[in-house]
This record gives structure tokens, C-alpha cells and sequence, in this order.
């Protein structure tokens, strides 16, 4: 496989399959991570019935008035729950904000963890009917899928199959229903703002189901933007930073961003749900030792996921320092 090349799995073949089908998996999965830090996977276990149902809560939501919209809107909360309004978030670098809206749920902590204490809770809002129903099915549903996508990333790294698990459970995990809104006038757009800046993810893995409009490119290690095109049934995979860093960027966390094709694209909305599948606080991103060598020294200081997703924020603007 070429190294600018996304490879496309069949999840079945991991979780179904015989020994010989299972390794198959597990090293185009992982090589794809190594060269573009990017694959994509179908039958991951979200039906087109709920597929369909999330893209019709989300518009509905979208669609509702801005001063309707804010009420889900909490300041002290950083963007962890509820609606972030547009023009809030920029990505690392960038002075100009992204040209989006978006609505986090996170979440639910259901077997007396402590943890919980680190959680706001969640925010519905009471004019789309199935919007909590709905979110939270998708929710889990990713958190699954996202577990056992991590067991075979584990075997890739020759790792134990269950190293993630305890990692993860009851982890800071974000569902991201995203609008990227029509403009009419490109006028009114500030200089150089785009909808999706070239960004690194902070996370584990995002797991990101459709894009109803293209747009999505990855950078290539030779600093090509390659399209990222799934089909209807299919979601993208992508590493983020927190596991780059673990693994001493043995797996890549890609620059991606989100343009307009063309001059079209700006008048029509755009609707994705990015599953931002993170550890708990207090798990240790220091380079597994198996990934540092004399040609591949450490490259990061030690630090918590917990300490790293607040440095991060605070460059996002998404919080104050």
C-alpha cells in the first residue's frame, strides 16, 4: 500500500474473522495509522436508521433561531457540554475561528465511579424531541465500537489486547454534532477563515461518522492534502495527539482540516459527528519504552491526558489560562 494511501477495513473481519483475517486487519489498520494517520472502516456497528435519525436531530437543532440555540449555551463550562456558538473555536496557531457551530455530549458515568465528579453533566435541549435518545445511542455505540478499535491498535503496538480498556473506561469522551453553516455573502467572511483550519486532533482516536458535503482532507508525510472520502455506510478513523504522543509518534496524528470544493459548496450547510474518544484524567502518556530507540529518541515530556487536554483548550481559546 502506498504510503499516502487511507486503507479501507471491514470491521467484521476483525471482530468475525479467523486468526489469519484478524492479523490481516490489524496490520493494514495500523500500517495505515503509521503512514497517514488515517483509515477508514465499515460495518462499524452504527445502523443507516440511526445514522439517519442523528442527521435529523442535528439539523433540526442547527436550524433552530440563534437566541434559542444560546440557551444551551454555558460560558463556565469551556465548551465540554451543550451548544458552542459560531465563530468560538480556532484551531492551534490560528487567530481566525472556524466557520462552525457545534453541540457536545459527553459522558455518563452509570456505576458509582468517582470519576464522575469530573464531569458536568449533560445538556439537552427541549425542542428536538429525540435529540437525548438519540445522542446518547450514538454515544455508546462509538464508545464500543471505539474500545474494541483500540484492542486492535493495542495488538499492532504488541501491546496486551486489553492495554487500553481500563484506560478508557469511563473516559472523557466527546460525541460532536458539527454544522458547518452556509455563508450567502463570502463578503462577511474575515480573511483567511476557513471551516475547518489544518488541525491535529487532542484525543485517543476520532472516530467520525459521514460529512454530508466533501471537504475533508489529511496531509501526507511528503506535505500533500489528500481527500478523505468514505462512503454512506463508512466512517473515518483518525489517530489524535494524546496517542501520538504514547507511542512516540510511531502512529501519526495528521494534520486534517475542512474546505469548500468549490465556490458552491460555501451556500450549502455541512453536518458531521466527530466521536472524540478520550481516557480518563489520570492516564500516563509517557512513550511506551518499545517506541523510543537510539534512531526514534523521546520526543515528549511526560505528562497526564488530563494535564495535556487543558494545555490544549486554552490554546483553542475554549479555555481561559
Amino acid at each position: 500500500m502506498s504510503k499516502n494511501a487511507i486503507a479501507h477495513v471491514d470491521y467484521l473481519d476483525y471482530s468475525q474473522g479467523d486468526a489469519a483475517t484478524r492479523q490481516k486487519f490489524i496490520e493494514e489498520f495500523g500500517d495505515s495509522f503509521s503512514n497517514m494517520g488515517f483509515a477508514i472502516v465499515k460495518n462499524h456497528g452504527v445502523t443507516e436508521e440511526l445514522r439517519t435519525k442523528l442527521f435529523e436531530v442535528s439539523k433540526a437543532f442547527f436550524e433552530l433561531p440563534d437566541d434559542v440555540k444560546k440557551r444551551y449555551e454555558d460560558e463556565k463550562l469551556h465548551g465540554q457540554r451543550g451548544y458552542i456558538s459560531k465563530n468560538k473555536e480556532s484551531a492551534k496557531g490560528k487567530s481566525v475561528p472556524d466557520l462552525k457551530e457545534f453541540y457536545h455530549i459527553g459522558q455518563t458515568v452509570e456505576d458509582n465511579d468517582p470519576i464522575k465528579e469530573e464531569y458536568p453533566d449533560n445538556i439537552w435541549p427541549k425542542e428536538v424531541t429525540e435529540f437525548e435518545a438519540v445522542g446518547q445511542e450514538v454515544f455508546q455505540t462509538f464508545e464500543n465500537t471505539g474500545r474494541n478499535l483500540l484492542r486492535a491498535i493495542a495488538q499492532y503496538l504488541d501491546l496486551d489486547e486489553n492495554y487500553f480498556d481500563d484506560k478508557i473506561h469511563n473516559g472523557n469522551s466527546v460525541l460532536r454534532l458539527l454544522h458547518y453553516y452556509p455563508v450567502a455573502d463570502k463578503s462577511q467572511i474575515p480573511e483567511g477563515a476557513v471551516r475547518a483550519a489544518a488541525h491535529g486532533d487532542i484525543n485517543l482516536i476520532t472516530l467520525l461518522m459521514g460529512g454530508s458535503a466533501e471537504g475533508l482532507q489529511a496531509q501526507s508525510l511528503d506535505g500533500e492534502w489528500i481527500s478523505v472520502s468514505p462512503g454512506p455506510d463508512e466512517i473515518v478513523i483518525n489517530i489524535g495527539d494524546m496517542l501520538a504522543r504514547l507511542t512516540n509518534d510511531r502512529l501519526r496524528s495528521t494534520q486534517h482540516q475542512v474546505i469548500t470544493p468549490n465556490e458552491e459548496s460555501w451556500t450549502k450547510p455541512r453536518y458531521s459527528t466527530p466521536f472524540f474518544l478520550h481516557p480518563r484524567s489520570d492516564m500516563d502518556l509517557t512513550c511506551l519504552d518499545t517506541c523510543v530507540s537510539a534512531d526514534n529518541p523521546k520526543e515528549y515530556a511526560d505528562m497526564t491526558a488530563g494535564e495535556f487536554l487543558t494545555e490544549r483548550l486554552i490554546e483553542l481559546g475554549l479555555r481561559k489560562k
